[in-house]
């Protein structure tokens, strides 16, 4: 007798719906279409469930979108009946308050679950998951999820499962390798290399996951020497054949162990040396040197990591950058005070005792041109020696007498044009002019009309002010970094937005051993003589640093004489690396030891997670 199998309609729409979420599943993930959940498609383990989740459309949209969730247990069996409680959650901002998008999750298969939800505005909604099932526990998992962003990026609560196919966040992929800034992953074909021609396939991605192009690799097998048997080597010529997937081949000569060498070196970071243990008949590659982290591409988290989900770093701020090799300038402050240019001073003194007559530069700060009479002096010895000179001259006496006679009258500094116009009219001159011997400003006057002067005394100075010196007061630990020619920019308190450039012309040997700072020198030109002597300066060096690896100031926390940094590792996750600081130049410092160019560092939000690392690990080095 036949057996009719009669399904009703409710039945068959159930029945279709779950060949529909098995077909989506394992096609998504790389299974068969045979179940509706294989273990293969659940790549997060969460509490005592195994998780798998998507989303449709896959990049999410305003409006409504599609949650699909897959649950098992750690032996594998469907997980029914299960409460799931699904929210994404835009976070207040300013003014406008918390927006929160529930999925109204149903079991519509055994083991599986879909909810609709809708998003009322483009922008990042964060999904948080809770997870019950009585009898077996529960679990809350977190996930950034964003409009405009393709996929779902575990944020906080669960890990990823080994051998899993679905790909991580960001592009990262399961099973690579951390090496400095690189994720690597590398196979070859066949599994087992043999003697002959073999392929070497190299997945390579960026410290977020994303992959990495236009890198250039250099892949070299070499078996070492043994006894008068020379080194061997098989290089493989690699090339891009996809973003971020590199293929090259290479011949082994014989049977035996050849330790194969990569060097990576992408556009904006450094370059990186790996190794893999490699042999004929032997399957796989085996990582031998330059990776850090476990076999699963995510580092294994040290003491006093927090994880935080994408709502809660939103909500504190929580800002990162990228450690990297770069050239520093650091700017030393310094307080400058304006003094004449010694270069540019002179000082007005008789060689004779005189009396003075008419005082034409009569007061201090005013201005003179070379040459311009400043006074007249009357000296008893300066007259007689015109009159012996014009004796001299009337008679037509010997040559040599004359020249005597004339060399006496400028050795008390009688110009040219004076002894010419003595000659001329024939008659000295009992009021001699005193000219000024440059051009500039009378600083120091210690001359009236009428008194009697000696030889010898500094009557005037002059100092001209179209160029002055600046000189600043340096601490003794900066001065190894100046140099003459260094450049300077300098400011006046007096003056805020103007500033002046000049460079670094003397250095003086010595230091002030009170205040233990050493002076440099610098000449500005002084147009309008706004440069007043006496004045303070505000002075800028500019120190020009060799490259190094640097971090923003703002990632450094300063516990004692700890310095902290957390380096953001993905997922979530954010681990405290104790690092050893240097100089510090223009909002950057150096790090000599405890971070690699590439990793990733938070540089706001970072008291707070210090705090939570505290409380989580109580890590005795803080």
């Amino acid at each position: 007798m036949k057996k009719i199998l009669i399904i009703g309609a409710g039945g068959l729409a159930v029945l279709l719906l779950g060949i529909w979420l098995g077909s989506q599943f394992s096609s998504n993930n790389g299974g068969s279409t045979g179940a509706v959940v294989a273990p293969d498609t659940l790549p997060y383990q969460a509490g005592p469930f195994r998780l798998g989740v998507d989303v449709e459309p896959e990049t999410p949209v305003v409006g409504e979108n599609r949650l699909r969730i897959a649950l098992e247990t750690a032996d594998g069996e469907p997980v029914e009946g299960a409460g799931i409680r699904a929210v994404a959650e835009m976070p207040a901002m300013g003014s406008m308050p918390a927006m929160q998008a529930p999925a109204k999750m149903n079991e519509v298969a055994p083991g599986i679950y879909e909810g609709m939800f809708d998003l009322s505005m483009g922008g990042a909604w964060p999904l948080t998951l809770h997870v019950e099932k009585e009898g077996l526990g529960q679990a809350t998992v977190g996930f950034g999820l964003a409009t405009g962003r393709e996929g779902l990026e575990l944020s906080s609560g669960a890990t990823r499962v080994a051998g899993k196919s679905a790909a991580p966040s960001d592009g990262a992929q399961d099973g690579m390798l951390r090496a400095g800034p690189y994720r690597m992953d590398a196979e070859v074909e066949p599994e087992s290399p043999r003697v002959g021609e073999n392929l070497l396939m190299i997945t390579l991605a960026k410290a977020n996951g994303k992959p990495l192009p236009d890198a250039k690799i250099r892949a070299v097998a070499e078996m070492p020497a043994m006894g008068s048997m020379p080194a061997m080597q098989a290089p493989a010529d690699m090339s891009e054949t996809a973003p971020g997937i590199y293929e090259g081949t290479f011949d082994l000569s014989m049977k035996g162990a050849w330790p194969l060498t990569v060097t990576v070196e992408a556009p904006g970071l450094p370059a990186k040396t790996v190794g893999f243990d490699m042999a004929t008949g032997r399957a796989g590659l085996a990582p031998s040197a330059g990776f850090s982290g476990g076999d699963q591409g995510m580092e294994e988290a040290p003491q006093g990591t927090v994880t935080i989900d994408p709502s809660r770093r939103q909500l504190i701020g929580v800002k990162t950058d990228v450690a990297e090799v770069r050239p520093l300038t650091r700017t030393i402050r310094a307080v400058g005070e304006v003094v004449t240019d010694e270069r540019r001073l002179a000082d007005v003194s008789l060689k004779y005792e005189a009396w003075i007559g008419e005082l034409y530069a009569d007061f201090v700060g005013a201005h003179v041109e070379r040459g311009d009479v400043l006074f007249t002096a009357y000296s008893p010895d300066l007259y007689a020696a015109q009159q012996e000179y014009l004796q001299t001259y009337k008679r037509k006496m010997a040559s040599d007498l004359l020249a005597a006679a004339r060399q006496r009258l400028e050795f008390w500094d009688v110009s040219d044009d004076f002894i010419k116009k003595l000659e001329s009219t024939g008659k000295a001159v009992k009021y001699v002019p005193v000219r000024a011997p440059r051009s500039g400003t009378i600083v120091t006057k210690d001359v009236v009309e009428g008194t009697s002067q000696p030889a010898g005394k500094t009557l005037m100075r002059i100092a001209d002010l179209s160029q002055v010196w600046i000189e600043a007061e340096v601490y003794e630990t900066d001065l190894p970094l100046v140099d003459v020619g260094m450049a300077v920019e300098v400011s006046l308190p007096y003056a805020p937005g103007k500033t002046f450039e000049g460079k670094i012309d003397y250095i003086y040997p010595y230091l002030a051993g009170e205040s233990r700072t050493g002076r440099v020198r610098l000449s500005l030109a002084n147009p309008g003589s706004v440069l007043k002597p006496d004045m303070f300066a505000d002075v800028k060096l500019k120190v020009r640093l060799p490259a190094q690896l640097a971090v923003p100031e703002s990632a450094v926390i300063i516990a004692g004489e700890t310095r902290v940094v957390f380096e953001d590792l993905g997922g979530g996750r954010l681990a405290p690396r104790i690092v050893k600081t240097g100089r510090r130049a223009g909002g950057w410092v150096e790090i000599v030891d405890g971070l690699e160019p590439g990793d990733e560092v938070v540089t706001s939000g970072n008291f707070l997670i210090a705090s939570e690392s505290q409380l989580k690990a109580g890590i005795k080095q803080w």
